[in-house]
């Protein structure tokens, strides 16, 4: 919940909180002594959970940030209102679960079961003395899954109108699903089972949707613009395999231009070679390019052009991005460990600095990462991960 409304939550201890674990496994196998969980407005913010059994527990209200719940039995739990911000939900079981107002922004919900879980929007307002009822809420926006990871998750019968925008939603079971208006900008349906799925007045504006069957969904009124469909198995460019030109390309800068030739790649689609591990494409024109969740690391991409390229959920460990131009491109949850993103030497005493202005770096693992001097100007570091960060110089607001 946000600081401002922090005095209503209740702390608890970890011998408290053991008790009353306990007496609810109790509750649920129906044995004697059993006592539901009563967890209302309870403070467990990054509290170790793993594998505990909560079905049908009483949450509401409560702060579940950052919290460790992978392979938590959460069903039929009431968590209205609740603060699953950064939550791992990994493997959870929250089937039927009432998540009506909760936010899961930055949760993972990879392998968790939601089917028929309630994700309307909803509110708590709690009565005092100075202001009356006051409403509480972690986020502005009620029931966000902006940027959740919900990858194989089965959410069958999910209410209407749910925010997803940006989430990963690979493999998810959506047969039935009532999805009328929901938010599902550049979310990842990659494989997603969409029969009989009411996705009618839908945004589904640069959704991944390789590997899922539209056809099958009801998409009456929905934004399809953008789409990222699935990749052709060969890419060509003029006429000339994607494979044949990189490995030009590569020589070219492999004999300092004695060999090969300088492609010229903009708007291709490098996802039909799947990797680029350590490929040398130094100085590559690649503007508005598609790499979209490629393994591309230790790549050489020194003074590329990559400005306005997909470059979500790519694996950038130890990549060369020195001196590169990635003005306005799409960095959302890439993997930019250890990457070089300092300046580029091109002469005595001159520097190409590496240009992120206006990109979109939210949820991006930059850890490890040299990014002197870059440029930051308007980028969107939202949920970036900036641990041992070097952003000596560097042009940033954060």
């Amino acid at each position: 919940m946000a600081s401002s409304a922090a005095s209503h939550l209740r702390p608890q201890t970890q011998s408290y909180l053991r008790t009353a674990l306990a007496a609810h496994a109790r509750y649920v196998q129906g044995l004697a002594g059993g006592r539901r969980a009563d967890l209302v407005r309870a403070d467990l913010a990054d509290w170790n959970l793993e594998g505990a059994l909560l079905a049908e527990a009483d949450l509401t209200g409560a702060r579940l940030s950052g919290a460790i719940l992978a392979g938590a039995d959460l069903s039929r739990a009431n968590l209205f209102g609740a603060d699953l911000r950064d939550a791992d939900l990994r493997g959870a079981r929250l089937a039927q679960a009432d998540l009506r107002g909760a936010s899961l922004r930055g949760a993972n919900l990879s392998g968790a079961d939601l089917s028929g879980c309630d994700l309307r929007e909803g509110c708590i307002a709690m009565q005092t003395r100075a202001d009356g009822f006051r409403v509480l809420a972690p986020e502005a926006r009620a029931g966000n899954l902006e940027y959740a990871v919900a990858e194989g998750a089965d959410l069958t019968d999910i209410m209407t109108a749910a925010d997803c925008r940006e989430a990963t939603l690979t493999g998810a079971v959506l047969v039935g699903a009532r999805l009328a208006n929901a938010r599902l900008d550049g979310a990842d349906l990659s494989g997603a089972q969409l029969d009989g799925a009411d996705l009618s007045g839908a945004c589904l504006r640069g959704a991944v949707v390789a590997g899922a069957n539209l056809a099958a969904a009801g998409l009456d009124g929905a934004d399809l613009s953008d789409l990222l469909k699935a990749p052709a198995t060969v890419f060509y460019v003029d006429d000339q395999p994607l494979h044949d030109l990189i490995a030009d390309h590569e020589a070219f800068c492999d004999s300092e231009g004695q060999q090969g030739v300088a492609a010229r790649l903009a708007g291709a689609d490098f996802r039909s070679m799947v990797q680029l591990r350590s490929r040398r494409l130094s100085g590559l024109p690649a503007s508005g390019a598609i790499f979209f969740g490629m393994d591309l690391r230790g790549v050489q991409l020194q003074g590329a052009d990559l400005s306005d390229c997909d470059l979500r959920k790519t694996d950038l460990r130890g990549a060369d991005l020195r001196g590169a131009r990635l003005t306005g491109a799409n960095l959302i949850r890439a993997d930019l460990r250890d990457a070089k993103l300092g300046p580029l030497a091109i002469g005595e005493g001159r520097l190409l600095r590496t240009d992120l202005n206006r990109a979109n770096l939210r949820y991006a693992d930059l850890s490890g990462a040299n990014a002197s001097r870059a440029r930051f100007l308007e980028a969107d570091l939202s949920g970036a991960k900036l641990a041992g960060t070097d952003l000596r110089g560097a042009e940033l607001i954060l």
